[in-house]
């Protein structure tokens, strides 16, 4: 029998430092709720916006797969792998800390806010060398369509990740319906609403929603307004 959690946009944690106004769906930093530590093998998502020419300094990370998505503004990057580069809306980033990698992340503009999606998957495998991966993504490619853009495999569609987690993109007109089915069984899919209205398997979700579901083989999704909408199919981890 499918099994659902929801978490309406109204009920995630929330911290403003001025530079920084994050929404941590997800028990994060001073943030802590025990019911809410993660979904299966999803970790963390915060919302994240940042000011103005500001941003998180240089800090190190091990084990974790570590996705970046803007949603608006461009996001500079600089790792101790020796990348450097800026990540724009419609790119898709993501860091395997492995084994350890120290980054920086900030705002590349003086003039605006950055919005970008922070998210952090559990790997399947520990201490493997670190790696960094980016790719655009064109919005006509996701027009009433789910497009994959992360997977478990470099040969397949989107960045890859050290998990058997899909991640996909979709851009949706009002009354557009489709359906998404699992990838993997014992799978769980997260949907996290970007904007818009949809209706999951029957339940209505807005803008910020997030809506985890589990034991189910199929999504039927529906666009209840123009809406734009994450799925993240992660492993359930027991």
């Amino acid at each position: 029998m499918a099994r659902s959690v929801l978490h309406l946009a109204a009920t995630r944690g929330h911290a403003n430092h001025g530079w920084l106004d994050s929404f941590h769906t997800f028990s994060f930093a001073n943030y802590h709720d025990p019911a809410r530590m993660h979904f299966g093998a999803l970790r963390v998502l915060n919302d994240d916006t940042v000011a103005e020419g500001r941003g998180f300094g240089r800090h190190p990370h091990q084990n974790m797969e570590i996705i970046s998505i803007p949603l608006a503004g461009d996001l500079e990057h600089q790792d101790s792998l020796g990348n450097k580069t800026v990540i724009r809306q419609n790119d898709v980033q993501v860091m395997s800390a492995g084994t350890g990698v120290a980054h920086s992340e900030k705002n590349h503009s003086l003039y605006d806010a950055v919005k970008f999606l922070q998210i952090w998957v559990i790997p399947n495998a520990e201490n493997v060398a670190p790696r960094y991966g980016q790719q655009t993504f064109s919005p006509e490619a996701r027009h009433n369509r789910l497009l994959q853009v992360a997977s478990p495999s470099p040969d397949d569609a989107g960045v890859w990740l050290h998990q058997n987690a899909w991640f996909h993109l979709g851009t949706l007109d009002q009354g557009f319906a489709t359906e998404y089915r699992l990838k993997q069984p014992g799978n769980g899919v997260y949907a996290f609403v970007l904007a818009g209205d949809v209706t999951i398997n029957g339940q209505a979700l807005h803008r910020r929603d997030g809506f985890g579901l589990w034991e189910v083989d199929a999504l039927a999704i529906t666009a209840d307004s123009n809406a734009e909408l994450l799925l993240m199919e992660v492993p359930m981890l027991g």
